[in-house]
């Protein structure tokens, strides 16, 4: 049986292999994992279709492949066991009798016990040296976490004992007697997640007419709204406000909540409001997807995007995590940026949301007075062959009016 590469992601076309799990020979079951891929969107283990002896490993780890393309071949094991007539024996009465060998041990075998770890503690195993069999796991069912990887040190004594008093000097050589000019050239591979979002954020800036709309936002009201369900023993992160906000914006304004196709010439507004939640990670950028906010009260919206962040960060967001998004938000404040930026669209999608950082500014109301009052900057890029700037300009206004004005947009989710 060939192990091919599948469509494991919305509109993906090929993915790096980052690893492997098993070595020609070694013998598995059905739902084993044997290779470990990264897309732009995830990284994903591939699991045996059936069980076998690994036949033949056909890429390499570090390669990038298209989808279809054959990356191992499984053997199915023999339903009969094989008679080694050579050991066959008459008794006195006649009767033949047949030494079959015993069935070789799961145990002695190549085939190692399965271990729970997500691919990214796996990852973070393998960078750190460390067999990850040897790590005691202290999560749910023995899972392994990122913390028991950190915490596991293993010491060779014999190694130790091995040093001489020569290398020891060596290793204590005097500052004056080491080189005085070190050159050390450091090269980050451009491959994997880091290498998948380049290609994509490419395809978006040549595909999609950029254009970016600025507006300032009054969030006074809302840290105030904040602070009083925080004493009522109600925590929701301003973001939960942004995104229901968002959505009531795309309900009066269903034109940024759309995909162009290009060859039918048609613009297909879609009803379901799926937010993506651009997240930065060890690995680099993923947007997990907050499903239905149309739907959702601001608790349900604040529970999902914390669930969504984590899986982010731990590096376990599935398929359907990070896939179907109809629109995109960037929440980059809390990373200090407070002036403005020109994000990329997530192409195919029509509008990008990005928020940054809150400051308190004097500001002149209506009666001419200076207030004080705070205030965070809003980037909204949006497709031009799809959306013109005077409707950009009334979407970002409306938000701002929502979010400016917290009463009133609850009386919109009525």
């Amino acid at each position: 049986m060939e192990v091919k590469l599948h469509d494991i992601g919305e509109g993906m076309h090929e993915a790096d292999i980052t690893h492997f799990f098993v070595k020609p020979g070694d013998r598995v079951k059905a739902d084993d994992p044997i290779v470990e891929v990264q897309t732009d969107k995830m990284t994903a283990e591939i699991p045996a279709p059936r069980a076998g002896i690994i036949k033949e490993i056909t890429v390499e780890a570090g390669q990038t492949i298209s989808v279809g393309t054959t990356v191992i071949i499984i053997e199915e094991d023999s339903p009969n066991q094989t008679v080694d007539v050579s050991t066959s024996s008459k008794t006195s009465n006649g009767v033949q009798t047949i030494q079959i060998p015993a069935p070789t041990s799961i145990e002695t075998s190549s085939k190692k016990k399965r271990i729970l770890a997500s691919p990214y503690t796996r990852k973070l195993a393998r960078e750190k040296g460390i067999d990850i069999e040897l790590v005691h796991g202290t999560g749910p069912a023995g899972r392994i976490t990122d913390e028991d990887v950190a915490n596991f040190a293993i010491v060779d004594t014999s190694e130790i004992e091995s040093l001489n008093n020569t290398s020891l000097e060596k290793a204590v050589q005097p500052e004056s007697e080491k080189p005085k000019t070190q050159i050390v050239q450091n090269v980050i591979p451009y491959r994997g997640r880091r290498k998948q979002i380049g290609k994509k954020m490419q395809q978006s800036l040549y595909t999609v007419p950029h254009c970016t709309h600025f507006e300032e936002v009054d969030v006074t009201e809302l840290i105030a709204l904040r602070e009083q369900l925080k004493k009522d023993g109600v925590n929701i992160s301003a973001t939960a406000f942004f995104i229901k906000a968002l959505s009531l914006s795309l309900k009066e304004f269903p034109i940024f909540n759309a995909r162009l196709h290009d060859e039918k010439e048609e613009i297909h507004l879609i009803h379901d409001h799926h937010v993506g939640l651009a997240t930065d990670t060890e690995d680099g950028l993923v947007v997990p997807i907050i499903r239905n906010v149309e739907q959702k009260s601001l608790k349900q919206i604040h529970a999902d995007m914390k669930e969504l962040t984590g899986k982010a960060i731990e590096n376990t967001l599935t398929a359907t995590d990070v896939t179907g998004g109809t629109f995109t938000i960037s929440n980059v404040g809390p990373l200090g940026g407070s002036i403005g930026a020109t994000p990329i669209i997530n192409h195919p999608e029509v509008g990008l949301m990005a928020f940054h950082k809150t400051k308190k500014m004097p500001i002149v109301n209506d009666k001419d007075e200076i207030v004080i009052r705070s205030m965070m900057n809003v980037s909204m890029s949006f497709d031009h062959r799809v959306v013109d700037g005077a409707t950009a300009v009334k979407f970002t206004s409306y938000f701002a009016k929502l979010i400016g004005n917290p009463t009133f947009m609850l009386l919109e989710m009525i």
